[in-house]
């Protein structure tokens, strides 16, 4: 799918639902959605963004998912049925997510953690260091399980897919992930690929 930026700029602020369905095992939270991924009204839609791929690596889904036109109901069932939930902590889709503000992440820490046990969880995954030490006021803290719970659930923060977080590499994210989701009680896959391979 082929959008104008006049097109994209439309978006600016709009939503997509979050993918959440009873026996979520796993709640990856990224920061906001993109122009595109609303567009497209797929979590990580975006061409490129490298949290399926990583996905993938890591063993918690069994194939790699092409987001870029839309989740199909197939993977959509597939990511279901692996325990696994998306949302944003801010709803409204940027170009961006440098543009939202410090009061923006915060409220949005906060509702999350209001929703938290509604979902139930056992893992809840923060995208994103920088964002995380913002919107949860922890301005130390690093990637990996985080000392406190949110709504009950494990809280933790691992790297960010999008490709302006340009240090982390799919491996790296795969291997955060699959930790993550260990913990989280999501049985991995074999059959991975192998090292070099997306």
């Amino acid at each position: 799918m082929r959008f104008s930026r006049a097109e994209l700029a439309a978006f600016r602020g709009a939503t997509l639902p979050d993918l959440v369905e009873p026996g979520v095992r796993m709640l990856f939270v990224g920061v906001n959605p993109g122009l595109r991924t609303v567009a497209v009204q797929a979590h990580f839609g975006r061409r490129g963004n490298r949290f399926y791929p990583a996905l993938f690596r890591a063993g918690i889904v069994d194939r790699l998912i092409d987001a870029s036109a839309g989740l199909s109901p197939d993977d959509r069932s597939h990511l279901v049925a692996r325990g696994i939930g998306i949302t944003s902590l801010v709803a409204g889709a940027t170009a961006r997510a440098d543009e939202l503000s410090a009061q923006e992440l915060t409220e949005g820490a906060l509702a999350l953690a209001r929703r938290v046990p509604e979902i139930g969880p056992a893992v809840v995954a923060v995208l994103g260091i920088t964002a995380y030490r913002v919107a949860f006021g922890r301005p130390k803290a690093t990637v990996g399980r985080q000392p406190q719970e949110i709504g009950g659930a494990q809280l933790w923060v691992v790297p960010n897919p999008s490709g302006l977080n340009a240090h982390a590499t799919v491996a790296g994210l795969a291997d955060a992930y699959r930790e993550a989701a260990t913990a989280a009680g999501i049985e991995i896959l074999d059959g991975r690929p192998e090292p070099g391979q997306p």
